[in-house]
């Protein structure tokens, strides 16, 4: 084996694990929802290659409104799914959606995309 052989080696190593943290590991803070008109809590996720905000908390007992704003055209981002509420909602490339949730139980809700790659959770308090 010789040296451009471990660098090869190396650079995949550290490639695999780079994608390994990115889809498994990174974590960023849960956004909270404002409360907007008529006491509805809101929050604007943006849609490109993941969700941002991928954690959304929210206060038990009070409607939710959650703004899909799809910044892409890839296919694996054109449906957001919540199979806790039965939802499943098309999302227009470059537009918003809203898909409004009525006092969701407490708990974690995962929210996916339509093939599962994407992933959000929604944490009622």
């Amino acid at each position: 084996m010789n040296a451009l052989d471990v660098a090869v080696l190396v650079a995949a190593g550290a490639g695999i694990a780079a994608v390994l943290w990115y889809f498994l590991f990174q974590r960023t803070p849960a956004a909270e929802a404002v409360a907007g008109a008529g006491g509805v809590q809101e929050v604007v996720i943006a849609v490109e290659g993941g969700y941002a905000p991928s954690t959304i908390r929210v206060r038990r007992g009070t409607p939710v409104r959650l703004v899909f704003e799809r910044r892409e055209t890839a296919s694996c981002s054109e449906e957001v799914v919540l199979p806790d509420f039965g939802v499943r909602r098309f999302l227009p490339a470059h537009e918003r959606t809203v898909v409004e949730l009525s006092a969701p139980a407490p708990g974690a809700h995962a929210f996916t995309c339509g093939m599962g790659m994407l992933r959000g959770t929604l944490i009622v308090d």
